[in-house]
């Protein structure tokens, strides 16, 4: 998972894209990088951290030109903490391109194995990011072996690259001397967004995972990049666009809604705070059903992103709402922090209770999601340590039973602890009075019901299904394998010993 940008001006970039990752920094605090475009001349600057403490003055000043990219990233599947995994990437030929991608490949062990094979094209890391850019990079030369590049030529080549990749991608490539290309997988699972600011030397574009990057950055959102879409933005302030998919099903990551994206954000046409607040009313319902009203003082939320739905929650069943956790926003986000050891010690630096608000009371706890519920256990440990006199638990998702492959690093299934345990089991484990999930089926009218031109969504952390279609058991055995051998460092360097 990440968070991507690029940028196409009549004036220098480097300040804007950092603004705008700055404001995408929840999306991944791993590393960070910006690539700018200052005539035939790239120029990047990448490190582990957040963006304030990779980018220097001295570091900014280094990236001059009116067109560039940023990255900000959390590391994913088989992702190593060397630094060459980093974002954005850059292939010299054809033209020279940098490039950022959000998402994650289902079949990047194919790919890897055909670019080195078939298309003589060496990968240097273990990232299918790299592997994408580099189907990418391919299908552009063989475009433009055969004519001058052009837009027409460059979707070609994106439609190329839609026919031998799966899983879930959103990009934004800058080639040299030409522009910046941005395109989204035939499911738009992974968001992606246009927008464009009229200035008194001509239009300046951005293209972003989040509305937020543009609005707050002064640029109105023009709309989304739709799914299989390809949008180019020449150094003129071009812009020319193509569906480039053969067949789209338009199917948005629930878990955006859920958890990463901003409540400030629109994605897809869904306000991301709207979405929260209805599935707090939905939450509302099903706790009416399951938990005696009577027996709750208070409805607290678990900060930052259950705050909509647990105000809705609250409001809707008539009960009193206290903030009684108090969150450290230095800390990171403990969900995408690797290792247990880390995210068990990061849980108390973050949250801090305060006793006056759970002293003698019946508190539930409203969450977004409960993935591995070691932060559940804890927080339920600290309400109790507070003073409380019973906790109960509400989930604003269902429960997380599947492991993610479209760039959502969730545990294995071993680790899910609603995988294979009932209800009464997971309310043992994190030492609850009482436990509510949402339904799933509540969860999609949650954030249809807001663009009800959206049909389906990719849910497969909660209910099992794999919209790409080439996911199975069998093949999950074998990444989780392949991702222990790269944890491990097996795989690198050797994967081709064998050939």
């Amino acid at each position: 998972m990440g968070g991507i940008v690029g940028v196409v001006s009549t004036r220098p970039v480097n300040q804007t894209i950092y603004d705008s990752l700055l404001l995408l920094q929840h999306r991944g605090q791993d590393s960070a990088g910006i690539a700018t475009a200052d005539g035939p001349y790239f120029n990047m600057h990448k490190a582990h951290g957040l963006i304030r403490d990779v980018f220097r003055t001295r570091n900014m000043r280094a990236l001059p030109g009116n067109s560039g990219l940023g990255h900000v990233r959390y590391p994913g599947f088989g992702a190593s903490k060397s630094v060459d995994e980093a974002q954005p990437l850059y292939v010299n030929a054809p033209f020279g391109i940098t490039f950022v991608h959000n998402g994650n490949l289902t079949n990047w062990r194919e790919l890897h194995e055909a670019l080195f094979k078939v298309d003589r094209r060496h990968i240097n890391t273990n990232a299918d990011s790299e592997v994408l850019l580099n189907v990418f990079a391919n299908e552009l030369q063989h475009a433009t072996s055969r004519s001058e590049f052009a837009p027409d030529t460059l979707f070609e080549a994106v439609a190329a690259v839609h026919r031998r990749t799966r899983g879930a991608y959103a990009v934004i490539a800058q080639i040299a001397n030409y522009g910046i290309v941005a395109f989204r997988d035939p499911y738009g699972i992974r968001p992606l967004c246009l927008g464009k600011l009229e200035t008194e030397s001509g239009t300046d574009w951005m293209i972003a995972s989040e509305s937020v990057a543009l609005t707050g950055c002064g640029y109105r959102l023009v709309r989304d990049v739709a799914p299989g879409e390809a949008v180019f933005i020449d150094l003129h302030g071009k812009l020319y666009h193509q569906q480039c998919a053969e067949e789209v099903v338009h199917t948005p990551c629930a878990f955006e809604y859920v958890y990463f994206a901003r409540p400030d954000s629109v994605l897809d046409g869904v306000p991301v705070y709207d979405a929260r607040l209805n599935m707090g009313k939905h939450l509302a319902e099903k706790v009416a059903k399951n938990l005696r009203l009577g027996d709750i003082d208070v409805v607290m939320p678990v900060p930052d992103s259950s705050r909509p739905s647990a105000m809705e929650l609250a409001a809707r069943l008539d009960l009193s709402y206290r903030e009684g956790l108090i969150k450290n926003r230095y800390i990171g986000r403990t969900f995408i922090m690797p290792g247990q050891t880390v995210r068990k010690k990061s849980v108390r630096q973050k949250l801090s209770a305060m006793a006056l608000e759970f002293k003698g009371k019946n508190i539930l706890l409203v969450d977004d999601s409960i993935v591995r519920g070691t932060t559940s256990r804890q927080i339920v440990e600290m309400a109790r340590e507070a003073g409380a006199n019973k906790v109960y638990f509400a989930s604003a998702a269902p429960a997380v039973r599947y492991e993610n492959v479209y760039g959502i690093d969730m545990p294995s299934p071993e680790e899910l602890i609603a995988n294979g345990r009932s209800p009464d089991e997971i309310v043992r484990e994190i030492g609850v009075d009482g436990l509510v999930y949402q339904d799933v089926d509540a969860l999609q009218t949650s954030i249809q019901s807001l663009n009800p031109r959206i049909s389906q969504f990719e849910m497969s952390c909660f209910n099992g299904i794999y919209v790409t279609g080439d996911i199975d058991h069998q093949r999950l055995a074998r990444m989780r394998q392949d991702k222990a051998m790269v944890q491990a460092g097996e795989m690198s360097g050797s994967r081709h010993q064998d050939d």
